[in-house]
């Protein structure tokens, strides 16, 4: 869903991928796994 969202214009995707991981976070996970985690890994570190 937050692909197509990100495809039709209606979000912007890095934005909603670290919202969606950091309120994953927020609920008390100790650890996560998502598709997103490579890009996520990239992002962070450049």
């Amino acid at each position: 869903m937050l692909n197509a969202a990100a495809d039709a214009g209606l979000l912007d995707r890095e934005t909603a991928i670290f919202e969606m991981l950091t309120s994953i976070k927020r609920a008390g996970a100790d650890i996560i796994i998502t598709y997103f985690a490579k890009e996520t890994a990239k992002l962070i570190t450049y």
